[in-house]
C-alpha cells in the first residue's frame, strides 16, 4: 500500500520548520523534511526529526487523572471536567470572578488561545489571565510598539537576510535554538555580508560571526547607547531620514551622547576598538538590520535596551527600507500567535488593546456579549503565579510548565501547591501537572488541526495526520465542555476552522487582521503574512498590498461577502510609513542603568540562564526522547577556566550556584568561551540542578518580563560523597 503523508509544521520553535508526516503499517509515524517550505528548506534539527516520539501512548498522558488521597489516579472525561467546573464555579461564587486564574502557553494554535482568552473573559469573568510568552519576547513588543506603532516578530521574512550587507544578532544563539535559520546568515557571509554576534559567551553562532562582542551581561543597553554615540560622532546618521520619517531623534542623541566609548568599556567590558569596528561594519553597507533575542529582552530594562537598539537601526535609515530593519527572533513556536489574540493579560483578538472602548465594542459584538461585561487587564504572567492562592484561589492552566520555566521558580511552585485548586491541561505529566488536582490529556500538534503564526508573521497550517489515542480530546473541545458547565451552552465550538472563522471577524480591522486569511487559502499557500485584510469586492490585490504595507494599522474591516480578490498579504511592514497616527517612527530617549542585581562581596559573579541544542524550554516533551536525552542528559555550570582555578573545581565536579532565591547544583562544564565573571546554566531540567531556581523575577517596569538574563550569585564546590 502506498504511503499517505501529510505536509504540516514542527511543533518546537517559532521558524515552524515544514515537515511531512506518514503514518506507519507497523504503527507510529515518520517525520520526513519538507524541501518546499521556504524557511528550512528541507533542515530539520534534532527535535524536529524526533518531534513524533512524543506521540506514544507510552510517553503521554492518555486518560483523565483526578487527586484522591493525595494521589493521582485514573478518571473518566465527565468526572474530571465535572470537578473542574464545580471547583470553579464554587470558587468564583465564594471570592468573586478574579479568584479565578487562567495560564496560558506561546505553544498552543491561534484557535486554543483565542478560545482560552475568550473562555477567561466570558465564560469565567476573569481578569486574571496571561501566558508563558510573557518571558519570551514581551520586551521587544513594547518597544517596537513604542518606535513602530506595531509589533511583528520580524517585519520582513528571512529570505531578506542573505541580500542584506550587515546583521547585528544581539543575544540569540541560533545554532542551539532554531539550527535551520543559521543557512540564512552563512548566506549572508557567503554573499559577502557581515555578521556581528552580541553575547557574553562564544557561542556555537558567536563562532561564526565576524565580529564577537561578549559584553558583560545584563549591559547590552550601555553597548546600544555606546554604539550610538560613535554613529553621531563619527558623522554616519541618515539626517534626511531621521527628518522625514521620525520624531523625538533630539532626545534621544542627547541621551546616547552621554554614552561615551571609554565609558561604555568600563560598564561593558567590551573595548573601544571593537566598538569602533561594530559601527564601521554596519554603517557602511547600503542596507543593514538588527535582530535581537532574550538576551537583551528577559531583563528589568529590557524594553529600554531593545529600544536603544531600534534607535541605532533608525538613526542609521535602516528600518522601513528594503533589506534593512530592527526584528526580533520569537522563540516558542506560537510565541507571535499567542500574543495576537486574547490569551496575554491586556489583549483582545486582532491585537487589540483591551482597555480600548472601540476595542472593546467591537469583541464584544463578535462574542455577543455586552462590552462592559468584558473585565479589564489583570496581572503579568509572574505576578499572576505570585498571586496565586492568597488573591487567586483557583488556576486553570494549559500547555505551560512553570515549575520549571518560571523566574525564582521554587517560590512559584510552593504558590502553586498553596492553591485550593489547580486544573491542567497537557500532553505530558509535566512537573506542573503532577500538582494538579485535576489533569486532562489534550492532543497535540499531529492530531489536529490549527494554525500558528511564525516569527515572521508568517500564519500557517498544521494539518491533523493522525488520530489521537482513544481517550484524548482537543483542548477546544475542554473548553466547550467546561464552558457548558458553566451555563454557557453557546460560542465555544470544537471545530478549529469554526473557531478560526469567528478569530477572523475578531481581528478584522485590529493591527493583526487575519480576516483576509482562510484555511482553503492556507492549504494553497506556504502561509500567508499579516495584516492581511478581507478584500471588498472590487479591490485590486496590487491596490490591497499598498494599502498594508503603507499603513498597516488601518486595515479595512471584514466584508460579509466573499472577497472576489485575495490580499496577497504583508510580508514586510512600514516600507511608505509606520503604524502611527503620523507614520513616523519615534526615537525613545534612553539611558543605561544597572541590573536589579548587581554583584556584591557574598554573591560576587553573575549567572546567565539559556538553552541547549537537544532540548526544547522547561523539557516536559524533550526530556522524554531518548535521542535527544543522550545528546544532553542534564544541566550543568559552564564556567571560565580562571574561575574553575580560583574555586579548585575540575570538570564534572558537582557545583552548587546559589543567589539569594535558592541553590542549584550541577556538575562543572569548563570552557574559555564565557567571561570568568559570569556562569552559565540552561534552564530546561528540574530538580537539584533547575536554574530557575536562582532566577530574579525582578519585571520591566513596562513588558513586565522578569529579568532571567542577570542575577548576583556565589559557586561552590560541593564535596563528593
Amino acid at each position: 500500500m502506498e504511503k499517505t503523508s501529510t505536509p504540516t509544521h514542527c511543533p518546537y520553535c517559532a521558524l515552524q520548520c515544514g515537515m511531512n508526516i506518514t503514518p506507519l503499517p507497523q504503527g507510529g509515524v515518520e517525520v520526513t523534511e519538507r524541501a518546499d517550505f521556504p524557511v528550512n528548506r528541507g533542515a530539520l534539527c534534532g527535535k524536529g526529526r524526533t518531534a513524533a516520539e512524543v506521540l506514544s501512548p507510552a510517553v503521554r498522558l492518555t486518560t483523565p487523572l483526578v487527586r484522591e488521597g493525595g494521589r493521582l489516579v485514573e478518571a473518566d472525561w465527565p468526572e474530571a471536567l465535572d470537578r473542574i467546573a464545580g471547583r470553579l464555579a464554587a470558587t468564583r461564587e465564594r471570592y468573586g470572578p478574579d479568584a479565578l486564574g487562567v495560564f496560558g502557553g506561546g505553544g498552543l494554535t491561534n484557535e486554543k488561545a483565542y478560545a482560552l482568552g475568550k473562555f477567561a473573559r466570558v465564560a469565567l469573568g476573569t481578569s486574571q489571565i496571561d501566558y508563558n510568552g510573557r518571558f519570551c519576547m514581551s520586551s521587544a513588543a513594547a518597544a517596537g510598539t513604542k518606535a513602530f506603532g506595531l509589533d511583528r516578530g520580524l517585519p520582513f521574512p528571512l529570505e531578506d537576510i542573505p541580500r542584506t550587507g550587515c546583521v547585528i544578532l544581539v543575544g540569540s544563539n541560533l545554532a542551539e535554538t532554531m539550527p535551520p535559520s543559521l543557512r540564512f546568515f552563512t548566506e549572508l557571509r557567503e554573499n559577502g555580508g557581515t555578521l556581528i554576534v552580541v553575547d557574553p559567551r562564544r557561542t556555537r553562532t558567536a563562532q561564526q560571526a565576524d565580529l564577537h562582542l561578549a559584553p558583560r551581561p545584563g549591559t547590552d543597553l550601555a553597548l546600544a547607547l555606546g554604539l550610538l554615540h560613535l554613529v553621531v560622532a563619527e558623522g554616519r546618521t541618515d539626517e534626511e531620514y531621521i527628518r522625514e520619517r521620525t520624531t523625538g531623534w533630539e532626545e534621544a542623541r542627547a541621551a546616547a551622547m552621554a554614552h561615551w566609548p571609554e565609558y561604555v568599556e568600563r560598564i561593558t567590558g567590551v573595548p573601544v576598538p571593537r566598538l569602533r569596528e561594530a559601527v564601521r561594519m554596519f554603517c557602511e553597507p547600503e542596507a543593514a538590520m538588527v535582530l535581537t533575542a532574550r538576551g537583551p529582552e528577559q531583563q528589568s530594562k529590557g524594553t529600554d535596551t531593545v529600544g536603544a537598539w531600534i534607535n541605532l537601526c533608525l538613526a542609521t535609515g535602516r528600518a522601513g527600507r528594503p533589506l534593512s530593519g530592527y526584528g526580533c527572533l520569537t522563540g516558542q513556536g506560537n510565541g507571535q500567535g499567542g500574543r495576537e489574540h486574547g490569551q496575554k493579560a491586556d489583549q483582545l483578538p486582532g491585537y487589540r488593546k483591551l482597555d480600548d472602548p472601540a476595542a472593546r465594542r467591537h469583541v464584544a459584538g463578535v462574542w455577543g456579549v455586552d462590552p462592559d461585561s468584558l473585565p479589564g487587564p489583570g496581572r503579568s504572567a509572574y505576578e499572576l503565579l505570585d498571586a496565586l492562592g492568597s488573591d487567586v484561589r483557583a488556576l486553570l492552566l494549559m500547555g505551560s510548565n512553570p515549575v520549571v520555566s518560571a523566574p525564582r521558580a521554587a517560590h512559584v511552585e510552593e504558590r502553586l501547591r498553596s492553591l485550593d485548586f489547580l486544573a491542567v491541561a497537557d500532553v505530558v505529566l509535566s512537573e506542573t501537572a503532577e500538582l494538579a488536582d485535576v489533569v486532562l490529556p489534550v492532543t497535540q500538534w499531529a492530531e489536529e488541526t490549527g494554525t500558528t503564526t511564525s516569527l515572521e508573521g508568517r500564519v500557517l497550517l498544521r494539518r491533523r495526520a493522525v488520530a489521537p489515542p482513544p481517550g484524548v480530546h482537543s483542548d477546544l473541545y475542554v473548553l466547550h465542555e467546561l464552558a457548558g458547565r458553566l451555563g454557557v451552552e453557546k460560542g465555544f465550538p470544537t471545530d478549529p476552522e469554526e473557531v478560526f472563522g469567528e478569530l477572523r471577524r475578531a481581528s478584522a480591522g485590529g493591527p493583526a487582521d487575519y480576516s483576509g486569511i482562510t484555511y482553503r487559502r492556507l492549504t494553497e499557500e506556504n502561509g500567508v503574512f499579516w495584516p492581511c485584510p478581507e478584500e471588498p469586492a472590487g479591490t485590486s490585490g496590487a491596490e490591497g498590498a499598498d494599502a498594508a504595507s503603507s499603513a498597516v494599522s488601518e486595515a479595512p474591516a471584514a466584508s460579509d461577502a466573499s472577497a472576489s480578490v485575495r490580499h496577497p498579504g504583508t510580508p514586510r511592514l512600514f516600507l511608505d510609513r509606520f503604524a502611527t497616527p503620523d507614520g513616523r517612527a519615534r526615537f525613545v530617549a534612553v539611558a543605561h542603568r544597572a541590573t536589579a542585581e548587581e554583584p556584591d562581596a557574598e554573591y560576587p559573579l553573575l549567572l546567565t540562564t539559556g538553552r541547549v541544542v537537544s532540548q526544547y524550554q522547561s523539557g516536559a516533551q524533550t526530556r522524554r526522547v531518548a535521542e535527544l536525552n543522550a545528546a544532553a542528559p542534564g544541566p550543568f555550570v559552564e564556567l571560565h577556566p580562571r574561575l574553575a582555578a580560583r574555586l579548585g573545581a575540575a570538570e564534572g565536579d558537582p557545583l552548587a550556584v546559589v543567589s539569594r532565591r535558592g541553590r542549584a547544583v550541577a556538575p562543572a562544564r569548563i570552557t574559555d568561551t564565557i567571561r570568568p565573571d559570569t556562569v552559565f546554566m540552561p534552564f530546561h531540567w528540574p530538580g537539584e540542578g533547575r536554574a530557575n531556581t536562582l532566577t530574579n523575577p525582578a519585571l520591566d517596569p513596562t513588558s513586565r518580563m522578569p529579568e532571567f538574563k542577570s542575577c548576583a550569585v556565589r559557586v561552590e564546590v560541593v564535596p563528593r560523597s
